[in-house]
Formats: C-alpha cells, sequence, structure tokens
C-alpha cells in the first residue's frame, strides 16, 4: 500500500516548472535621479512663467519705454546746459527706474496677503512722515512736501498706504460698511486725518486723489451711497474752504474757470500744451524734434510731459498712450475679479483705480478739463517717489495675479474645494481643521 502513494520527486518538481507559465511580470519605470534632476528645473521654468500676468508685463514694460524716450527727448538740451552732459538727467531717472523696479520685483514674490497683518504698521509710519515733513522738512515754493531735496515726497507714500489699508480694512469680516459706526465714521476718520495731513502741507492735488481713490473702494465695498456721498461731500467742502485761503489754489481756479468761456484766459501752461498739441497733428514733428519743451513747456519732464508727446508723437501717439492705460484698467480689473478673496480684490482694484486717476488727472490738466495740478503721468514722467511708488504698486497688483495663478494651478487644488466668485466673497472655501475633526466625533462609524 506504501508503495501506492504518490510521491513527488525533484524530477517532478521540474517537468511541473517547464510545464506550467511562468507569472507575468510587468516592469515599472522608475526615472533616474539625473531624469528627476532635468525635470525639476523645466517644471519649475513653466511654473515660474505661468504664474506671471504676460499682458500686464507688456503694458507696463510700453508705458516705462515710452516714458524713457520722453525723459531723454524733454531733458538732453536742459541737461547739457547745466551739467555738461545730455544724458545727466535722463540717468538719474535710470537710476530711480533701476530703484523702482527692484522694489517692483520684491513685491511682486512676496506674497502679497502678508500686507493685510502689517499695514497697522505701514499706516503709523506714513502718519509719522506726514508730520514729520510738516516740521522738519524745508519751505519750497510756499509748501513743505518732500525731504531729501525734494526726492522724497511722503504725500506719494501715503496714497498707495491708504490703497492697501483700505483693502485690509474692507476686506475684514469685522468691518460692517453699511453701518455708520462700523463702516461710515472709520472711513471718514482714516481718510481725514491722512488727507487733512496732506492737505496742510498743501498738496491739493494729492489730497483729492486720496479721496477719490478711497471713496471708489469704499462704494466697490458694498458702501451705502448716500453715506458716501455726504461723507466725500463734506470732506470736499472741508477741501474748498482750505483752498480758498491757498492763494496757489486760487491763482489757479480762477484762470480755470475764466478759461471755460475764453481759452484766452485760461492758464499759461493749458494755452501752451494747447499750442504742443496743434502742432503736433496727426503724427507730430518727430521724436526730440518737438519746440515747446524749451522754455515754454512749465515743468516738460514732470507735469506737462503729455503735451510733448502730443506734440512729437501727434495725436496717434497721444491715443496710443491713452489706450495703454485703458488696457492697464480692463487687465487690472480682471486680475481683482479673479483673484481667490476679498483682500486681494479690493487690493488689485484699488490699485488700478489709483494708477488710472493720476493718469486721468495728468491728461486732464493738459487739455484743460480741469484746474493746474502737479500730479505726475504714472510710468512716464520723471520722478523719484512718484515713480518708486507707482512701481510698488503694480508689483502689488502682480502679486495678486501671481498668488492667484498658482492657486489655480493643478496641483495646487485641493478636492472639495468650492470656487466662489461673487465680489464680496471670493476665498476658495474649505472645511478647517476643527470643523473637520468634529464633524469626524459625530459621524457614525461603520
Amino acid at each position: 500500500m506504501a508503495d501506492s502513494v504518490p510521491r513527488f520527486t525533484d524530477v517532478d518538481v521540474d517537468l511541473a516548472a517547464e510545464v506550467a507559465p511562468a507569472p507575468s511580470r510587468t516592469r515599472i519605470f522608475k526615472p533616474s535621479d539625473d531624469s528627476m534632476e532635468v525635470a525639476r528645473p523645466a517644471e519649475r521654468r513653466r511654473t515660474f512663467l505661468s504664474t506671471i500676468d504676460l499682458p500686464l508685463l507688456v503694458l507696463t514694460g510700453l508705458l516705462l519705454a515710452i516714458g524713457s524716450l520722453m525723459i531723454y527727448s524733454t531733458t538732453f538740451d536742459w541737461s547739457y546746459q547745466s551739467f555738461g552732459s545730455d544724458t545727466y538727467i535722463f540717468m538719474q531717472h535710470v537710476r530711480n527706474l533701476v530703484i523702482g523696479g527692484a522694489i517692483f520685483l520684491l513685491l511682486m514674490f512676496i506674497n502679497y496677503r502678508i500686507w493685510k497683518r502689517l499695514v497697522i504698521v505701514l499706516l503709523l509710519i506714513t502718519i509719522a512722515t506726514l508730520i514729520a515733513v510738516l516740521v522738519f522738512s524745508d519751505l519750497t515754493f510756499g509748501a513743505r512736501r518732500a525731504f531729501l531735496g525734494g526726492s522724497y515726497q511722503p504725500g506719494e507714500l501715503a496714497e498707495l498706504t491708504v490703497v492697501v489699508y483700505m483693502a485690509a480694512w474692507l476686506s475684514s469680516k469685522r468691518t460692517k460698511v453699511s453701518s455708520i459706526t462700523r463702516g461710515l465714521l472709520p472711513f471718514a476718520i482714516l481718510v481725514g486725518v491722512v488727507g487733512g495731513l496732506v492737505a496742510l502741507q498743501p498738496d491739493l492735488t494729492t489730497t483729492v486723489t486720496i479721496f477719490v481713490v478711497a471713496g471708489i473702494m469704499f462704494f466697490l465695498a458694498g458702501a451705502n451711497i448716500i453715506h458716501l456721498v455726504v461723507v466725500l461731500g463734506g470732506l470736499g467742502g472741508a477741501g474748498y474752504v482750505l483752498a480758498e485761503h491757498l492763494s496757489y489754489a486760487q491763482d489757479r481756479i480762477g484762470p480755470f474757470v475764466a478759461g471755460l468761456t475764453d481759452f484766452t484766459q485760461a492758464t499759461y501752461q493749458a494755452r501752451q500744451a494747447m499750442i504742443a498739441f496743434l502742432n503736433g497733428g496727426w503724427t507730430g514733428v518727430g521724436l526730440g524734434q518737438g519746440l515747446q519743451k524749451f522754455g515754454f513747456l512749465p515743468t516738460p519732464h514732470t507735469d506737462s510731459i503729455f503735451a510733448v508727446i502730443g506734440e512729437e508723437l501727434g495725436f496717434i501717439g497721444a491715443a496710443f498712450v491713452i489706450a495703454l492705460f485703458v488696457l492697464f484698467v480692463i487687465r487690472g480689473l480682471q486680475i481683482a475679479r479673479r483673484a481667490h478673496d476679498p483682500f486681494g480684490s479690493l487690493l488689485a482694484a484699488g490699485v488700478t483705480i489709483w494708477v488710472i486717476t493720476k493718469a486721468m488727472m495728468n491728461i486732464a490738466v493738459m487739455i484743460n478739463l480741469i484746474p493746474t495740478s502737479g500730479v505726475a503721468l504714472p510710468f512716464i514722467s520723471y520722478g523719484g517717489s512718484s515713480l518708486i511708488t507707482v512701481l510698488a504698486g503694480t508689483g502689488l497688483l502682480f502679486s495678486v495675479a501671481r498668488v492667484t495663478a498658482l492657486e489655480n494651478l493643478p496641483e495646487r487644488k485641493k478636492p472639495g474645494a468650492h470656487d466662489d466668485r461673487g465680489w464680496g466673497n471670493r476665498w476658495t472655501r474649505l472645511p478647517s481643521d476643527s470643523s473637520r475633526r468634529s464633524a469626524e466625533r459625530t459621524s457614525p462609524r461603520h
């Protein structure tokens, strides 16, 4: 019986191994370390480029390029006569452009949300410098507006600080914009204090810019229109009373009103600007060939630079500059609409409104639509603090666009997120850790 019991020998095992098919093995490709090192820089470059807003970058670059050309055109003769070099003043502009460009890049790569936590410090520093300039700066042409021989004007920083502070305050959940006590009064106090300190320098142009930009941001955040009209009307009335006691304001408002009916009675700057536009015609007299900048137009490299553009580049060139600003506004508001949080939306909208307000005021003076003011044309006019501050604000705008693009990348998106594109509530809502743990404790376990 023992012999009938089957036994498996080595031969049987070998035979079974030959007959039975070997199990299939799937080879998994694992990239080597070298290939990963090559792929990662390429991926980084692709991610970096995808987060930069190229249309806005092109618009900003064109405006800066036009500004550099016109600044050289308006200063080469003056620079040669005064300093023995036709590029001396232009190189100062290049220096300011480099400083502003460095600040622009820094603010573009920093997440804009950090400024929401630092905005109180920025506001206090700004108020301190506005007080200091009234006490310690030198009296120049009847005003105290700048330090370091006119290189640093705190009023320019105050404009940007108000934009950042308004965006942070209006986006706070504690802020009830339509309320009088939580919305209207804090708004009036903030704008009144900052604008009042600027008006005391006196600098009515910067004061008006602060009032207009802050008012529009307050309206966009959902303020009661009646409240807004009352506050801005009160602030405007106070500004008018102040202007009545300032001789330089009366000298500008009087000729402006007279020039509305008789252009020969308009301000000297408005008349010389109109001559420049008439000389330019449709196509202009040619870059560098304008005549009004030689002792006729006051400050042709700053306040009157748009009139020089009209003379040398003609109506077409002036219209092209205006078109660039219009496209800048469109792109800026698109960035504001796409931002994921209210602070980013209001910050992008505020910077955009601030830039276009300054541009509109400069151009309106040149065509005699508003009284003469000292506002520079953004990106184009010569200036230290004005150019650097505008580039800093533009860097914040790019930061909003960059952070939004980063959060929209597929690998950054989290499952279950819900995007709300409404103006008042733009962030991606995800349950917090505490609410998630609470849900896990209360849910039944199977």
